[in-house]
This record gives structure tokens, sequence and C-alpha cells, in this order.
């Protein structure tokens, strides 16, 4: 069974599309974090970081360059924004087919915390 990011890029499935290429696509976040939240995805299905392949180093950096052009074109640019990609369920993919996360449009928090209150900094 594909997953349903393979199915956007495949257009099998609907999303509010902001840029695409032979090998990205970027869409809107259906649960958006800010008021610019985009959902950068290559066409090829990876299902983590974990699974990147050195020949997939170009892939990833144009994901990068795609982030900062949409930042740009999206207005976001100037006042910053967050590139974050999440790994595995303690890092909170939720997806299984990588994507990056473009965040801005408003002042961000920092957030990234262990779950385990009980875990301390040594």
């Amino acid at each position: 069974m594909e997953c349903i990011f393979c199915n956007i890029a495949k257009k099998k499935v609907d999303a509010a599309i902001v840029y695409e290429d032979k090998d990205i696509i970027a869409f809107k976040d259906i649960h958006p974090l800010a008021p610019v939240h985009i959902l950068i995805i290559p066409k090829k299905h990876i299902a983590s970081i974990n699974d990147v392949e050195e020949s997939d180093a170009g892939l990833l950096g144009n994901m990068i360059i795609v982030g900062k052009k949409l930042a740009k074109d999206l207005g976001t640019a100037d006042g910053g924004y967050k590139l974050l990609f999440r790994t595995g369920k303690h890092g909170g993919q939720e997806v299984g087919h990588i994507h990056l996360h473009l965040i801005g449009g408003a002042a961000l928090h920092e957030e990234i915390r262990p779950l385990n209150v009980e875990w301390e900094r040594k």
C-alpha cells in the first residue's frame, strides 16, 4: 500500500500544492503550526532520514533549496523560519515518507524537549 505522501505526489490525493518540479513537491500542511507551514517531500519514496542513501544527498540538498525559495516567496525569509526533518517515533515523524517542514510567518517557540519529565541534562 502506498503512503499518503506518495499519493499526493502522484496527484491521487488532493493537496494545496505550492511548488513542484521533477523530483520534489511541496504543499500546505493540513494541521499548520504557524501561518506558513509547508511540507516539502521528494517524489521518490524514502521512509525516513534513516533510509537516506549517499546517492540521495543532492535530492535532500534540493529540498533545502526549495525551502529557502518558498520562505522568500511566501514572505517569511526576512523574519526567519525553521526547516525541520522529523525522524522516527521519538522524533515525532507521523508519516513514513521523509518530509521537510518549512515553518514561519510568526515568532516561533523552541519546544523540543523530552516527554519524559524524569530526564534531566547531565
